[in-house]
């Protein structure tokens, strides 16, 4: 694996909670019905982006949406090249899929593969009557036809640049970063 160094931070935390409450309006003025709306957030950095738009919507709405993670290790069509036992976390889909409005989060969209085995897994699930993709960060050079419909930033990059996105929750601190690889892929 090669070393990264910091290029730029192109959100702080502040930056953060203003896009999410920008994306939760959006998704209220977008949604007909809200007794059908439900978040699915993918593991890792998709679950707390879920779990935030959820209380967003619940602040202005007076009204609980519920949220869902959903673990896509065994759906990846890179699996071979994780590793002999890849971990494998729960998903956790408290609500029947079927019949839902679904808005799918994550952090980062990049090539569409990740959101491509999202599908599929949750998919496997039920049969939901729409499914929307909400992304934090989308940073172009997709390999699929996959386009979110809730974009926090559009960030261009070149192949080399990666986007880092830290959440308070699981990291420690609330940021996104963009790094560079450095030395030999």
């Amino acid at each position: 694996m090669s070393a990264t160094r910091e290029k730029a931070q192109l959100m702080s935390a502040s930056e953060i909670d203003r896009t999410l409450v920008r994306l939760a309006h959006e998704i209220l003025e977008k949604t007909e019905n809200l007794d059908q709306l439900a978040f699915v957030g993918v593991r890792r950095r998709g679950v707390p982006l879920a779990q935030r738009l959820a209380a967003k919507i619940e602040a202005l709405e007076n009204r609980k949406i519920p949220v869902g993670n959903l673990d896509i290790n065994l759906y990846r069509d890179d699996l071979s090249t994780v590793g002999e036992r890849p971990v494998v976390n729960n998903t956790d889909i408290p609500f029947a899929v079927t019949g839902r409005d679904i808005v799918l989060t994550d952090d980062v969209l990049y090539t569409g593969r990740t959101v491509r085995a999202a599908l599929d897994a949750l998919f496997d699930q039920g049969r939901p009557a729409r499914v929307q993709l909400l992304v934090l960060i989308d940073r172009g050079h997709r390999e699929l036809p996959i386009e979110a419909k809730y974009v926090g930033r559009m960030v261009q990059t070149t192949k080399n640049e990666i986007i880092e996105v830290k959440f308070k929750e699981i990291d420690g601190v609330e940021k996104v970063m963009l790094v560079e690889k450095v030395g030999a892929a």
